[in-house]
């Protein structure tokens, strides 16, 4: 089954993302915006596991998660993979607790790498963003990503990572096969 780890962003964090798009994706046929309903921040993408290594994967997920404390994180800006002149990839950015995220998705991904599934991008540099359209050919996006640049959205908290089943029939369809929560600073903020 092919599997993601990745955080959910409230409602109305994406309400306000959302808002930010609307206008320009008019006119923009050569995109494949993104469903609201799956945008979510890719933690480490697993690609194909076997049953066996997703049942191993639930117990070093879990671990993985106990050892790292909520932190903020905001929407902010815009890119494009590989770039901006010939994007195969729109994405928005992420403001807050970089450094806590990307600490968060290394513990992950060696989490993944103990149980036998290994992250197919590992050692590729971890660049956290939103997916919000994909192109079919290499598209000329600055406009979009200069239309986003002064966007920041409203703080909000990771408080939860999931495992998440991909199917790729038609548009993807996301099933969350677990959910663990991330520690809680006591109230005087220490770990």
């Amino acid at each position: 089954m092919r599997l993601f780890v990745a955080l959910a962003p409230p409602a109305a964090v994406l309400d306000e993302l959302d808002a930010a798009c609307a206008p320009l994706r008019a006119g923009r046929d050569d995109l494949r915006w993104t469903s609201r309903e799956a945008w979510h921040v890719t933690l480490a993408f697993l690609g194909e596991v076997a049953e066996t290594g997703a049942s191993r994967l639930l117990p070093r997920l879990e671990r993985a998660a106990r050892r790292h404390q909520r932190f903020s994180l905001a929407f902010a800006g815009a890119g494009a993979f590989p770039g901006a002149g010939r994007a195969n990839v729109l994405w928005s950015g992420l403001s807050g607790d970089r450094r806590a995220l990307a600490e968060l998705a290394a513990s992950v991904s060696a989490g993944a790498a103990r149980a036998g599934a290994e992250p197919p991008d590992k050692g590729r540099r971890f660049k956290p963003h939103l997916t919000l359209a994909r192109c079919r050919a290499p598209a000329d996006v600055r406009t979009i990503v200069a239309s986003l640049d002064g966007f920041q959205g409203q703080p909000w908290t990771a408080g939860e990572i999931f495992l998440i089943r991909s199917r790729l029939t038609g548009h993807p369809r996301y099933e969350t096969l677990g959910a663990w929560p991330l520690r809680v600073p006591d109230s005087a903020g220490r770990p």
